[in-house]
């Protein structure tokens, strides 16, 4: 189906405009598709694996299909688990694959799969999503990394949460993850506060005092940069200049969720999932380019609770009950503020669950066919893409692979996924892997 852009421009070709009258129309429409695009990413990632029967692709007529309800959504048609009933009424934001298809069964080489759309090798690191797109926003409008992600988890991969060869400069900024940061927050009711460690002053410290000390340490590492030039030097700079950028940040208010009314923060969900995902809110408010948040246990622990070998519906349901408040308020508050055309939001995990039910009332690792969900910014949403056959044990139509996820999201934020950055062994590496494409059905 053409684009309105497409059919404007065979609407000039048709009209004999000459070619110096589309070299001022070309410009034009380029500033025009920037405007469009979503200038920011979610990513809402669901460590251990999240299972698709009990979630996004129920099967309520097979013996698979376990304890759960299918319900309604808002789109005619439509139906999902029975425990998320606020994101089934947003279903017509919602494109629901339902046709992952994917080889690696293990938390670690599939998170690592997921997150930087490549298999594990041992030459190269590659960069996981979050580093991929904060690099390709060269400008730091927010005075906060590009890269924010909270409640993340990483001992199942490290390399699956780091920068890889975009180096550290590209690295996320961690919040309240395996090393929640200090207290602050005045409402402990919603969960230990989500603050970055370290970057305020001792209360002894005078601002004075910091501004002579930080210009010390800059004469001591200059002199430092000249006799050991490299990587390693040039790393450490840039972290000291992010963490002194960011202490005189005004953007730092972010963090101080406090400055919301409570029915807000009510809604998200009185859980550190919930305080979250209103934390990214705040923070593409303020232009971050990507921030993921994690939920690996119920009320947001982190743990890697979609890891559902035993006592699968009652841990899914637990885990669904912190999820549907704050993910469907999400957008709900992003759309109220017209923030949702500009965010593009991913709802992911490693891998599915197997649609036969073990012994412990489990579901087991499954990675041939599963579930994840785009939505927001540049993504058609009200649709189903794909599906798998009446036992969810294969998939039957439109097998989606990783690196076509990849390109369809850099795809929705108007990125070209053919775009290239040099690693450090000199190679030069696509954003996706080479020969695909952005699936246009999900494209809005």
């Amino acid at each position: 189906m053409l684009t309105q852009q497409r059919r404007d421009f065979l609407r000039l070709m048709a009209a004999g405009f000459s070619a110096t009258s589309l070299s001022g129309w070309f410009p034009l429409l380029a500033n025009q598709q920037e405007a469009k695009s979503p200038k920011s990413c979610i990513l809402l990632w669901m460590p251990g694996g999240p299972s698709q029967l009990d979630t996004f692709d129920p099967k309520p007529d097979h013996e698979n299909g376990g304890e759960f309800k299918a319900i309604q959504t808002s789109v005619p048609g439509i139906q999902i688990g029975e425990h998320l009933p606020q994101v089934a009424q947003m279903a017509e934001h919602l494109a629901i694959i339902r046709s992952m298809k994917t080889k690696e069964g293990d938390h670690g080489r599939a998170s690592y799969h997921l997150r930087t759309g490549y298999l594990p090798a041992g030459t190269i690191q590659y960069p996981t999503l979050g580093a991929l797109l904060g690099n390709e926003f060269k400008h730091n409008r927010a005075g906060i990394p590009n890269y924010v992600s909270i409640l993340s988890n990483n001992f199942l991969n490290p390399a699956a949460f780091g920068s890889g060869f975009l180096g550290p400069q590209r690295s996320p900024l961690l919040v309240g993850g395996n090393n929640p940061g200090p207290g602050g927050d005045d409402a402990p009711e919603y969960g230990a506060p989500l603050e970055v460690s370290n970057v305020r002053l001792r209360e002894t410290v005078t601002e004075s005092q910091a501004k002579s000390r930080m210009e010390l340490l800059k004469f001591v590492e200059n002199q430092f940069v000249k006799d050991r030039p490299g990587l390693p030097t040039e790393s450490h700079l840039t972290a000291y200049d992010q963490a002194v950028q960011m202490m005189n940040s005004s953007a730092m208010s972010a963090f101080d969720l406090s400055e919301e009314a409570p029915e807000i923060r009510d809604a998200y969900g009185k859980n550190r999932f919930g305080q979250g995902c209103l934390l990214a809110r705040r923070l593409v408010e303020r232009g971050v380019p990507f921030v993921e948040v994690a939920l690996g246990g119920p009320n947001g622990e982190n743990q890697i609770g979609w890891d559902t070998h035993q006592d699968n519906f009652s841990a899914v349901q637990a885990l669904c009950e912190t999820l549907d408040p704050a993910w469907a308020m999400l957008m709900k508050d992003l759309q109220d503020r017209g923030l949702l055309e500009s965010t593009t939001i991913v709802w992911m995990g490693e891998f599915g669950r197997t649609p036969t039910i073990n012994p412990q009332t489990g579901r087991d690792h499954f990675p041939n066919a599963w579930s994840t969900v785009l939505a927001g910014g540049g993504i058609q949403g009200g649709q189903v893409y794909g599906a798998t056959n009446d036992a969810g044990m294969e998939v039957a139509e439109n097998p989606v692979a990783v690196n076509q996820l990849i390109a369809t999201v850099m795809g929705a934020m108007g990125i070209d996924h053919t775009n290239q950055n040099m690693s450090a062994i000199g190679r030069p590496i696509r954003l996706a892997e080479p020969e695909v494409e952005p699936i246009a059905e999900l494209l809005a």
